[in-house]
């Protein structure tokens, strides 16, 4: 295993930037909020909240995709980057096909995904738009030769979110329990998205703990060809079990892939959700939370409270686990029955982000 250091100097120029009037900018946050960004400059020292990134072999991301490091001031001074907007303010999620067998778990699941990107991007609005068949989209799909499931065609569907992206958005992502594949000499792709049209279609389905197992469910008939534009073979399709694990997992990569949306590159600095992951293993490895560096970054596009936050963050995973909802909830798109939220995969961070709001305790609000 290689473990990944950067001088403190360097780690603290990534984050303040060697421009004065970046520097000048950093300096208005208060004393608090100054000493949580700075505790990642000492990763992995005792008690520390950041740890340093870590390869633990040649499939990895950053041996396998070497890239700049992307620093604040190099993010700031991006003239490709996008920044929300009075008039494009907006982040829309568009399900694509079944995300379980009980529609209202579905629905339920959803606006979790929903509510937590509002939290994680505190400031902007998130909504679901009424979910589509695989049908409605036309898009075109086929059977992996390798792993026997079906897969849609990532183009098609972006071409389709195109046409349904609202004219407030900052960007529509769309995210389905189907597995994805780019083209013909693909075998299969997480994600794809066009980040200058502030779009992105995301899987989950390898997210099931089973999909590279001789059980995984939605294995099909190896001589079965769906005929084309037969949309039937959709219905009833396997979709993973809705677990916390799985929340989790989807909660890490609708934030990780929206944050693209923003400007921000692969973090190369201290462990973070921006981090590149090229399997299941290495994005498990992930935290939840960003970096020092990438918060910044995010916090200088939206302009929010880092304390606030957090704390909309914590609530996101402590609140009523019966089910119950606030009227909050009505800023949500679509009514739905609740089920008890399944948080437990998320304990380690509500462990860290109360050590984080402690730090930020008499920070003026």
């Amino acid at each position: 295993m290689q473990v990944i250091h950067h001088p403190v100097e360097t780690l603290h120029t990534a984050l303040v930037s060697r421009s004065r009037g970046l520097a000048d900018c950093y300096n208005k946050y208060t004393k608090q909020e100054r000493r949580l960004l700075e505790e990642g400059l000492h990763p992995g020292g005792p008690g520390s909240l950041f740890h340093p990134i870590t390869v633990h072999s040649g499939s990895d991301w950053i041996p396998v995709h070497p890239e700049e490091p992307q620093d604040f001031q190099s993010f700031y001074e991006d003239p490709n980057r996008k920044t929300p907007t009075t008039r494009h303010s907006t982040i829309y999620i568009q399900t694509i096909g079944s995300f379980g067998e009980a529609g209202a778990q579905t629905e339920q699941y959803v606006e979790w995904l929903r509510e937590y990107c509002q939290a994680f991007f505190y400031g902007l609005a998130v909504k679901s738009l009424p979910p589509v068949t695989v049908a409605e989209t036309g898009c075109s799909f086929r059977v992996n030769n390798n792993s026997y499931n079906l897969q849609i065609l990532t183009g098609d569907l972006l071409r389709f979110l195109e046409k349904r992206k609202p004219k407030d958005a900052f960007c529509i992502v769309g995210i389905t329990m189907f597995d994805l594949y780019p083209k013909d000499s693909w075998n299969f792709v997480f994600r794809q998205a066009s980040l200058t049209m502030g779009m992105g279609v995301f899987s989950f389905a390898r997210y099931d703990d089973n999909f590279y197992t001789s059980s995984y469910a939605g294995r099909l008939e190896k001589r079965f060809q769906p005929t084309r534009g037969d949309y039937s073979v959709f219905e009833g399709y396997y979709t993973p079990p809705i677990t916390s694990t799985l929340l989790l997992r989807s909660c890490k990569t609708m934030t990780h892939e929206i944050g693209h949306m923003f400007g921000m590159w692969h973090c190369q600095w201290v462990n973070c959700v921006m981090q590149g992951s090229n399997h299941l293993e290495e994005s498990d490895r992930r935290p939840m939370n960003l970096c020092p560096i990438c918060l910044r970054k995010l916090q200088s596009s939206v302009g929010f409270k880092i304390a606030m936050r957090y704390k909309a963050l914590l609530h996101w995973m402590e609140e009523d686990q019966s089910g119950a909802v606030g009227p909050e909830k009505a800023t949500s798109s679509q009514s739905v029955s609740h089920f008890p939220k399944p948080t437990h995969a998320f304990d380690t961070t509500r462990l860290w982000l109360r050590r984080c709001l402690d730090i930020l305790g008499n920070d003026p609000l």
